[in-house]
């Protein structure tokens, strides 16, 4: 009878832990090993990098597991018929609960038993994934006297190979609890714009090609407007690819070399960090159209900029929208390369000519008004080397007038101007708060 007793205890105790996450035990230790073991540190050693893992970070994922088991040769009873489970442990507390000999009690060996938590250890490789990613760099290419050739040569990248990793650490704590070193391995990350082969780019003759001028424009502007451009130089984009302006061109601030300047906001113009990047993504919307590949994602600036006369032929981005998108709708690569030549920016489109011909019509005006609002249209028209017609699309521009977004230290309209129409003046009252 006292056997099935025991038999039941057991199972109370058991049960609980069935339900754990899965944990994979490194075996039962002493409070001064389990301290020696979790008092870290781990230094993770990533090719030339080194990630320590301090006792905070392993008591994520290294368990201390308390255990009981009944050892005839024990006697504490002191220890044993005093001790009261913690709360974190409820199948210590049901198990003592069933236990109402004192003679029971005191044959009860308490140990503690140090496991790993798979998932918890997972999540922390992949956190040591992201941080230690080298990643791959492409070649930039560039196109001179009919030949392309790279600039800036492809380099190989890497990062920790999580399933190994995970394997490699269970197995060395494994084998030894106390260690404090383990290399994890690793795959390389392979560039896809290589420094070798350059002619399976088919990269051969000019494409297309859009050209804006920014004269007039403040010193912060000319050097946002640069530092943007020379963000696109030397890109490659694949066949059958949906370009990004927005994704190519990384992130914008201080850090990234660009000062502040005006930009367009929802009712005002203000100066952000990278102001003029629009003089960079119109101009590269115009190589776009020339080249006769199908814009995706294209939006027109609130108002009128005379920086992207003309009017029409523009495209506003912002991050993370509006972008600009287009496909690279030719059968090879295009190679994008920009210049600057005094006040103009050039986009230049390199690839191979698959015999289309491109027409853009306009921009058209269709309606301009007293107040600098405005609306134009224009045309692209894209035909094979048949000279059949094979795409048409329209690109549509409605400009609000500019008063609506006052730029710093300008004072706003208090009276209707007599060339504004009502509806005009209502729009401004209510762009500016002033209804």
């Amino acid at each position: 009878m006292k056997r099935i007793f025991l038999i039941i205890q057991i199972v109370f105790f058991v049960l609980p832990f069935s339900v754990r996450a899965e944990e994979k035990i490194l075996g039962n230790f002493s409070a001064d090993e389990i301290q020696k073991i979790i008092g870290g540190p781990i230094n993770f050693h990533v090719q030339d990098k080194t990630i320590t893992a301090d006792k905070n970070t392993l008591s994520g994922w290294l368990k201390i597991r308390s255990s009981l088991a009944f050892d005839a040769s024990w006697s504490a009873e002191a220890t044993n018929i005093n001790y009261s489970p913690a709360a974190s442990e409820p199948a210590l507390q049901i198990f003592f609960r069933f236990i109402d000999l004192d003679q029971s009690r005191t044959h009860v060996r308490l140990s503690n038993r140090l496991t790993i938590d798979t998932d918890q250890l997972k999540t922390y490789l992949e956190k040591v994934k992201d941080d230690t990613r080298v990643p791959a760099e492409d070649a930039k290419l560039s196109f001179s006297g009919g030949d392309v050739s790279a600039f800036s040569l492809s380099k190989d990248g890497y990062e920790i190979n999580s399933d190994q990793s995970l394997s490699d650490v269970e197995q060395a704590l494994a084998n030894d609890p106390s260690a404090k070193d383990i290399t994890l391995p690793t795959d390389i990350l392979k560039p896809e714009v290589t420094s070798t082969d350059l002619d399976k780019y088919g990269i051969k003759e000019l494409v297309g090609e859009g050209v804006s001028n920014f004269r007039g424009s403040p010193k912060n502007r000319i050097h946002n407007v640069t530092t943007g451009a020379s963000k696109f130089d030397g890109v490659l984009i694949k066949p059958n690819e949906e370009f990004s302006f927005i994704e190519a061109l990384g992130p914008v601030d201080a850090s990234t070399g660009y000062l502040p300047e005006l930009v367009i906001k929802t009712d005002k113009t203000v100066p952000e960090y990278g102001g003029g990047m629009c003089q960079v993504s119109t101009t590269m919307f115009r190589a776009a159209l020339n080249a006769g590949l199908e814009v995706t994602a294209r939006t027109n600036h609130a108002y009128p900029v005379s920086y992207y006369n003309p009017q029409g032929l523009d495209a506003t981005v912002y991050i993370p929208k509006p972008d600009l998108k287009f496909i690279n709708n030719t059968p090879n690569y295009i190679l994008v390369e920009t210049r600057v030549e005094g006040t103009q920016l050039f986009f230049d489109f390199y690839g191979t000519s698959d015999g289309r011909e491109t027409k853009i019509i306009g921009p058209e005006v269709l309606e301009k008004n007293g107040d600098g609002s405005m609306k134009t249209v224009a045309y692209q028209e894209v035909y094979d080397s048949d000279g059949n017609l094979i795409r048409k699309d329209t690109f549509k521009s409605n400009y609000k007038s500019p008063s609506l977004y006052p730029h710093p230290g300008e004072e706003k309209i208090t009276e209707k101007p007599d060339n504004w129409s009502v509806k005009q003046w209502k729009a401004y009252k209510k762009a500016n708060g002033m209804n």
